[in-house]
């Protein structure tokens, strides 16, 4: 695939993943969403859901690969692209190894928890038995506006 071709259907997918955002900011979560592809399909989506299922671990890419592994009957997920508004925190930066993900394309970065480069690498830990291709700043405008009109109206909400 040339790189104008990656380009455009990275954009695709960030973009499906930015309308999840906005469900997710609908139901009053933090605006992430993503999904999950292989081979040019669509396996998963979801959004953040932590607030609203009172489970700390319910952040996009978890619920995507939770439902993904349903899907497809297996924990690993070899030969998937990952498509996320928000670089990884730890936690899902290690699912995402444990899941044998492929690649990971993440908007914006994430500068107080990104485990994707920003704050630490784990996905591509040279300790670790797997390392995902990673790539960043696809849509990151639309997903940093986003994030950050969804943090000033809930400040503004508390003032």
């Amino acid at each position: 695939m040339s790189a104008a071709d990656q380009l455009e259907q990275d954009q695709h997918w960030m973009q499906r993943a930015l309308e999840l955002a906005r469900e997710a900011e609908a139901a009053g979560e933090v605006p992430v969403g993503a999904v999950l592809v292989k081979d040019g399909e669509l396996l998963a989506e979801g959004f953040n859901q932590p607030i609203s299922s009172h489970d700390p671990s319910a952040h996009a890419e978890m619920v995507v690969l939770r439902d993904a592994a349903q899907k497809l009957q297996n924990y690993r997920l070899p030969g998937t692209t990952l498509y996320v508004t928000l670089e990884p925190c730890p936690m899902c930066a290690g699912a995402l190894v444990h899941a044998r993900v492929e690649r990971v394309v993440y908007a914006a970065p994430e500068p107080r928890t990104g485990a994707a480069g920003s704050v630490m690498n784990v996905l591509q830990h040279e300790a670790l038995n797997h390392r995902c291709e990673v790539d960043n700043g696809v849509c990151e405008q639309e997903s940093v506006d986003l994030i950050r009109a969804f943090f000033k109206a809930r400040r503004q909400a508390k003032a």
